[in-house]
């Protein structure tokens, strides 16, 4: 029996004889009941940054383009208050074994992305200091998804702690590392997708750099 990441209650699990026999079975790292209170992305969403219950382009996605900034994003869950929480226990509580709860959605998620390099979005050398880990890579690792550590970013004011104007007016926070080869195409990951500003300020400098195409992941919106 395999205890809920979140709830802490046994999990019944159902593996055939088969998936025993091969070590295949994946033991479940969240309970039904808990799972089902993140909220997938419905097929009615922002065909650019997958903005949840929005078919048309969303306003977010106008305003960059008209500043010459094309998203070409996905995402799995709306930031619902299930999110909220996991996100909260996982970041700022330091529960560093949540990692799992969606490591196969994202698995099979992010491997349609074949021709891309996965680059996680990084944090900052005092945050990895204060948390002791980076929130998207630990996904990625329990994924087992190969990814490239391409970009530095400078110690700033918490993304959550700002207002929605304070977001989209954040200044450059990133740079790619000495020496590193660039890829031509990169699927940027990130955890949480908001403004979308995170993302344009890694693509912005990685466009800059040369590398041809950037699409961008997260596991929430």
């Amino acid at each position: 029996m395999t205890t809920c990441l979140l709830c802490k209650e046994l999990i019944e699990e159902k593996v055939s004889f088969l998936q025993l026999f091969l070590l295949k079975g994946e033991r479940p790292s969240c309970c039904s009941t808990c799972y089902q209170n993140f909220e997938r992305i419905s097929e009615e969403h922002c065909p650019r940054c997958f903005r949840n219950g929005q078919s048309n382009l969303c306003m977010d996605c106008q305003k960059w383009e008209k500043e010459g900034n094309q998203v070409q994003h996905q995402s799995l869950f709306t930031y619902n208050e299930a999110m909220k929480n996991y996100f909260s226990q996982y970041k700022f509580q330091g529960d560093y074994a949540l990692r799992f709860v969606f490591a196969k959605a994202t698995k099979k998620a992010v491997k349609l992305f074949r021709e891309h390099a996965i680059v996680p979005i990084p944090v900052s050398i005092e945050k990895f200091q204060v948390r002791g880990f980076n929130q998207v890579q630990g996904i990625l690792d329990a994924a087992n998804l190969s990814y490239r550590n391409i970009l530095e970013k400078k110690d700033t004011l918490a993304q959550s702690s700002k207002t929605r104007e304070e977001r989209l007016q954040t200044q450059q926070a990133f740079k790619i590392k000495n020496g590193v080869d660039l890829p031509d195409r990169i699927l940027l990951v990130d955890d949480i997708y908001t403004t979308g500003k995170t993302l344009q300020l890694a693509k912005q400098i990685l466009l800059e750099a040369g590398v041809k195409e950037i699409l961008t992941f997260s596991i929430a919106r």
